[in-house]
């Protein structure tokens, strides 16, 4: 059994905690470049990598949804002023 790629095991950590949007995006930026070591190298851990990315984006997403929830409620709460 080859060796768990490092890098692979960061991404899916931070995908899972994901520390705000930095830890979504250290998540996808280690998620790729665990994929490209796995490849070049015979490791493990493609799977966790691909986990971690996409958790990357879920936790981006996430963000993008609340930040627009909040500008369209300061929107509106502008009119009712």
């Amino acid at each position: 059994m080859p060796p768990t790629n490092g890098m692979a095991i960061a991404s899916l950590v931070l995908g899972i905690v994901w520390l705000n949007w930095v830890g979504s995006v250290l998540a996808i930026i280690f998620g790729h470049v665990a994929r490209k070591q796995i490849a070049e190298r015979g490791e493990g851990g493609a799977g966790l990598a691909t986990a971690g990315i996409v958790l990357g984006w879920i936790g981006i997403g996430a963000l993008g949804i609340v930040v627009l929830v909040l500008v369209v409620l300061g929107v509106v709460s502008s009119f009712y002023r």
